[in-house]
């Protein structure tokens, strides 16, 4: 009889817990769908739950004390029943609009429990966990702690349950936090190498701590023994920051690096893209579109990253004479990653002037070659890397005596004489001395002429340049924003003269020193526009909305979080690493040059900031402890499937969406068989959302998954419900909803 009773004893600790959380998840959610949370008392129900949830949630029954398990889930399971009861009483006088005092009472009882088992917790049921130290992982310390800063400052305004149960830790870490920012920022950072480095591990340790309570991932030792422990870590490093601020003396006050509360101030930017030079080869080009042979041509553009293939071609595409003289034009961009359907896709979309339905069946090559047939055409082929390519992609062309033109832009001279038909290839030379000096004056000082003064620094600045247009536009970027005076100008050249190869990496360095001269709050602003691709020009609004989604743009005491943003874009533009289209109105793009996505990709994954899966990289679908915070992913049914793609399914690894708060996936369509694994409710901290039309059509039980992501600030889905839930007012942080109804 007693090995039966041990047995059920051993089996009821094994279930009582996932039990007592099933329950409470069930009443969290009717809770939302009936309680409106506009009284104290509700609300304090709402973070007792929650509280709750983080105990049972991977309950770690290893580090209870021995013979206290049975104890322990005992005061948990009436605290439960205390919580129901004050429940199901503030539903029934809430229909009958009576909340009293009394019933407000009665949860601040409740929560003054929650404290004392919180003590007990510590003192009686728990171990203390191992100490532990979490190292910072990327390179740039003073980003993170920017975007650390943003991160805290958005869980404050959240107005969340899981944040009210650690909302005064927040508080003393955001305190904490900017007081070391703002010394170790305003002073020669090598002098304290030592103290910025502990600070940046201890910045990191505590994101983690709180991001993971969050989640509910190890929640409980995590409030209960890491968050104390990281807030005494981070109060020590102020402690001794404040102890340095008394030894400086009086008459040398702090040295002055960077003012961190100085405003983002507005750069006066040129409208356009300047194009200086190139008169003839502009000429000769224009000749060969509009002349010659009346058979294809291909008209091919070569030269070293950098030297303006990309924009002589989009000169020529949009050239009035050029423009009027074919029936159909299109562009396109391949690079060496490209997707060959989707090219194709592109193609046919701006040939017909239509929308190509990711669900018809058709096959598009054939389709675009009658299009195509005919007619008198110009297709742009911009950045082809190899022969291959060029093979796959020439047969959709047909050869027909119409004087149709295709411009071939590459790196490689190899792939422009394979192309070759009548036209030679046109190897683009690099800026004379004059012309570089001529588009640094226009970039810099608009209509008026170049000081004299700066003349002689000027022409030594554009000397290493090496004539590359792009490189001039960014050198120009940089010190446009800068004082108009020779010391200034002497030290930008100085900095110059240590990139002495003019190649990629020469150009690579060059991008750098631009990324390096922007304010912190714009560098992660032009980081992300590198998560859409290379080709991807991005409307001002959506830009806008993602930035506001992602916590990347705060409003200021003087202006409005859309001027803040207007801002910003100015300064992008200004720095030439950001390309602006249609400057005017609600119509604008925004795209970066190939070479600057390039190198903002690497920067972005170096600071763990966004990570594409492809289906040409299955492996890179497992979960990580260093997920970034941004995830796309392109997808497609041969290569992720029920056993490696593990983001969705929450019972494979919780910890899988720690550090996530932007999700976009694209691609074929789910199979119906994957619904069942396809979960969303453990990313709890994801602000953005983004599920394509092609991807999933969303369904109710999804639905109601999506409603419980409190931190949602942007949201586009396609679903075929067509109202939806008041459990969808749970989602009271969310600024975007961009819902399609699905036919």
């Amino acid at each position: 009889m007693s090995t039966e009773v041990g047995c059920f004893i051993k089996q009821l600790l094994e279930t009582y817990p996932d039990i007592l959380r099933g329950y409470l998840i069930h009443l969290q959610e009717h809770m939302v769908n009936l309680i409106t949370a506009n009284t104290s008392g509700a609300r304090n129900v709402h973070v007792m739950v929650e509280f709750l949830l983080i105990i049972l949630t991977d309950l770690p029954k290893d580090s209870i004390h021995n013979g206290k398990l049975f104890e322990f889930l005992a005061r948990v399971g009436a605290l439960t029943r205390d919580i129901s009861t004050i429940a199901r009483d503030i539903e029934e006088k809430s229909r009958n609009e009576e909340i009293t005092n009394e019933t407000n009472s009665a949860t601040l009882g409740l929560l003054e429990n929650i404290e004392l088992l919180k003590r007990e917790l510590k003192d009686v049921y728990l171990k203390a966990p191992d100490s532990s130290q979490l190292c910072f992982p990327m390179s740039d310390g003073p980003l993170f702690i920017h975007l650390q800063l943003r991160h805290l400052n958005g869980l404050l305004n959240s107005n969340t349950y899981s944040v009210a149960l650690i909302k005064e830790e927040i508080k003393l870490m955001k305190e904490y936090l900017e007081f070391i920012r703002y010394f170790l920022m305003n002073v020669e950072q090598e002098l304290y190498k030592n103290l910025w480095a502990r600070a940046l591990d201890v910045a990191y340790e505590a994101k983690d701590v709180i991001d993971s309570i969050i989640l509910r991932d190890n929640g409980l030792l995590h409030l209960i023994f890491s968050l104390p422990v990281a807030i005494e870590k981070i109060n020590f490093i102020k402690e001794e920051v404040s102890n340095l601020l008394e030894k400086i003396p009086k008459n040398r006050g702090v040295i002055v690096v960077n003012s961190l509360n100085k405003p983002v101030d507005r750069k006066s930017s040129i409208a356009g893209k300047i194009i200086v030079g190139f008169k003839e080869e502009t000429d000769l080009i224009i000749r060969n579109l509009t002349r010659g042979s009346k058979m294809l041509d291909v008209i091919s553009i070569t030269g070293t990253p950098g030297s303006g293939k990309t924009t002589l071609a989009h000169k020529m595409y949009n050239d009035k004479v050029v423009s009027s003289h074919f029936d159909i034009r299109a562009w396109c961009t391949v690079d060496q990653e490209y997707d060959e359907e989707k090219l194709l896709e592109n193609l046919f979309n701006q040939v017909t002037d239509s929308i190509l339905k990711s669900s018809e069946n058709i096959d598009v090559a054939d389709e675009l070659r009658k299009q195509l047939y005919g007619k008198r055409y110009l297709i742009v082929l911009d950045d082809i890397w190899d022969i291959a390519t060029w093979e796959e992609l020439r047969r959709i062309f047909p050869e027909v005596e119409k004087g149709s033109r295709i411009i071939l832009t590459t790196r490689e001279k190899k792939v422009a004489l394979h192309a070759q038909c009548h036209s030679d290839p046109l190897d683009l030379r690099l800026l004379r001395l004059e012309e570089s000096m001529e588009l640094l004056e226009k970039r810099v000082f608009g209509k008026e002429s170049f000081p004299d003064e700066l003349l002689d620094v000027g022409k030594e600045i554009v000397q290493i340049c090496k004539g590359l247009p792009l490189v001039v536009d960014l050198i120009a970027g940089v010190i446009a924003g800068k004082e108009k005076k020779r010391s200034v100008w002497l030290e930008v050249r100085n900095n110059l003269h240590s990139f002495i190869f003019q190649n990629e990496a020469y150009v690579m360095k060059v991008i750098a020193l631009s990324y390096d001269h922007l304010p912190d709050p714009l560098k992660p602003c032009l980081l992300y526009i590198a998560g859409y691709g290379k080709d991807r020009a991005i409307e001002v609004g959506t830009l806008k909305s993602l930035w506001c989604g992602e916590g990347l743009v705060q409003q200021t005491e003087m202006k409005s979080l859309e001027e803040v943003m207007e801002v910003y874009l100015d300064n992008l533009v200004s720095s030439s690493l950001v390309i602006s289209f249609n400057e005017i109105g609600r119509d604008r793009t925004y795209q970066i040059h190939d070479l600057v996505h390039y190198f903002c990709s690497i920067k972005a994954r170096e600071e763990k900031l966004f990570g594409w899966i492809r289906s040409s990289a299955p492996s890179s679908s497992s979960s990580s402890d260093l997920m970034p915070r941004q995830r796309a992913i392109a997808y497609d049914k041969k290569h992720f499937g029920h056993n490696n793609f593990v983001l969705f399914d929450s019972k494979k690894k919780r910890h899988s969406g720690k550090h996530l708060y932007s999700l976009f996936i694209t691609g074929q369509k789910l199979d119906n068989h994957l619904y069942d694994i396809c979960h969303l409710r453990h990313l709890r901290l994801l602000r953005v959302l983004q599920l394509s039309r092609s991807f999933i059509k969303v369904n109710d039980s999804l639905l109601n998954e999506i409603s419980t992501l409190v931190h949602l600030r942007f949201l586009n889905i396609t679903t075929e419900v067509k109202s939806l839930s008041l459990c969808f007012s749970n989602l009271w942080n969310l600024e975007t909803l961009q819902m399609n109804q699905y036919r």
